[in-house]
C-alpha cells in the first residue's frame, strides 16, 4: 500500500514557526506511485495557497469503505466523494474564516491557520467524474482535498450561494497552483 509522506519546508511569512505536513495513503492500491506524487505536491502547493499549515492526512478509498465511513459519520446512505474530519481544537486555534480571493494572493493578507484533519476521498468517485471530464483522476482527486480543507478554513456548501461561493474558490486555488479548474456545474 503506497503511501507518500512530505514535510516540505516552513511556509513563507510565517516566521519560521510552523510547516506542513501531508501525507498521501492510498488503501485502493490502484494509484500508480507518480499519481500519489502528484497529488502530495499539489495538496501541498493547495494548502499552503490556502494560509494552512500543520498536517493533512489524506486516505484514498473506494466505494465500498466511503460508503461505510459516509453511514457511520454522516448518518447518509452510498458513498461521497470527500468526508473531512477537522482534529483541531477550535479553542486553541480560531479559524481565520472563509479565504478571499485577495487573500490568496497577497501573503501580507493571506490568513494563517493550523490544520490537523483526516480527509477520506473516494477513488471511485473521482473516476467517474474525471472519466466524463476528459481529464486525469489525480486532479479530481486533489479537488476534493481542496474541498475538504476548505471546510476545515470555515467554508460550507450547505446552500446554493456558499455552495456557488466555496466552487469559485477551488477554481481559483486550482488555478494558483497550475492545474486550473476542476468542478463542473451539475456534478
Amino acid at each position: 500500500m503506497p503511501t507518500t509522506p512530505t514535510t516540505p519546508p516552513t511556509p513563507p511569512d510565517s516566521g519560521g514557526s510552523a510547516g506542513l505536513s501531508v501525507e498521501v495513503f492510498d488503501s485502493t492500491d490502484r494509484l500508480t506511485p507518480k499519481a500519489l506524487a502528484w497529488l502530495t505536491e499539489h495538496i501541498h502547493k493547495a494548502v499552503l495557497t490556502m494560509g494552512g499549515y500543520g498536517e493533512v492526512r489524506v486516505r484514498v478509498v473506494g466505494d465500498d469503505e466511503m460508503a461505510r465511513q459516509h453511514e457511520e459519520f454522516a448518518g447518509v446512505a452510498g458513498t461521497t466523494d470527500v468526508l473531512t474530519f477537522d482534529l483541531v481544537d477550535p479553542e486553541e486555534h480560531a479559524r481565520p474564516g472563509p479565504p478571499t480571493e485577495s487573500g490568496i494572493f497577497s501573503s501580507s493578507v493571506r490568513k494563517k491557520y493550523v490544520l490537523d484533519t483526516d480527509i477520506l476521498i473516494c477513488r471511485d468517485e473521482a473516476e467517474r467524474h474525471s472519466t466524463a471530464g476528459g481529464y486525469p483522476l489525480e486532479r479530481e482527486l486533489l479537488l476534493y482535498v481542496v474541498h475538504g480543507v476548505l471546510h476545515c478554513a470555515g467554508m460550507d456548501d450547505h446552500d446554493p450561494e456558499e455552495s456557488q461561493r466555496m466552487h469559485t474558490m477551488e477554481d481559483i486555488i486550482l488555478s494558483a497552483i497550475g492545474v486550473g479548474p476542476v468542478y463542473r456545474v451539475g456534478e
